[in-house]
């Protein structure tokens, strides 16, 4: 039997997110060939300020969240707004709400402030995932797997940064009222390399219902 034949899914619009190197894409990738849905999946390698930002933050925060943010939005909006009738599921690897999570704790002040309306007036017109899921990692068990996929503009990253960034989620999680929020704890599996831990993941997600906020599992 098929996996999306034992748990099939409820959902048009799922979304897997994380923390930077927590395994969201290779999750998602592997969620969207079982099931046959869409996949979306962030481009952030072609954003031209990347690189740069991870060399010298203070002067190129600005262009590369408003890139990133350009970019995800025309992405969204294009693969939400076109129906499939052959993949009714659309399987995310990011959700949008991550831009305003990633630029609170690289932008300050005008910027920040000015970043925010934009996004708000963006954010209002995408249509939003019927579960998003959370893989908590700790971040130092983040920065060694970022160190082992060894990408060259990724060097700078520090556990003090992963941790703003994964306090940034927390934040969010506690204020949005109107998404269910499903935090999964993966400290403990191998979800790529493992197929009963990838099953029992599979499993938190399509067998179960969840009420709107924040539900927290340890698989």
């Amino acid at each position: 039997m098929e996996i999306r034949e034992k748990y099939p899914t409820p959902y048009r619009f799922l979304v897997i997110e994380g923390n930077i190197g927590a395994g969201k894409t290779s999750l998602a990738e592997r969620i969207s060939r079982d099931y046959r849905s869409r996949l979306i999946l962030e481009r952030f390698a072609d954003n031209p300020f990347l690189p740069k930002f991870y060399q010298d933050q203070e002067r190129y925060a600005f262009p590369v969240e408003m890139a990133f943010l350009a970019d995800s939005y025309n992405q969204l909006k294009k693969e939400l707004q076109e129906p499939d009738i052959f993949a009714p599921m659309i399987t995310a690897d990011y959700y949008f709400m991550k831009s305003l999570i990633f630029a609170a704790n690289t932008l300050a002040g005008d910027e920040y402030n000015l970043y925010s309306q934009l996004f708000h007036i963006i954010y209002a017109s995408l249509p939003k995932p019927d579960l998003y899921v959370y893989l908590h990692q700790e971040p130092q068990n983040l920065i060694n797997q970022i160190w082992r996929r060894g990408r060259e503009y990724e060097s700078a990253i520090t556990v003090d940064y992963l941790r703003k960034i994964q306090n940034g989620y927390f934040d969010f999680f506690r204020q949005e009222n109107n998404l269910r929020i499903l935090i999964m704890d993966v400290r403990e599996l191998d979800f790529v390399q493992n197929q009963e831990h990838y099953l029992i993941l599979i499993d938190k997600i399509f067998g179960h219902t969840y009420p709107l906020g924040v539900t927290r599992v340890i698989p």
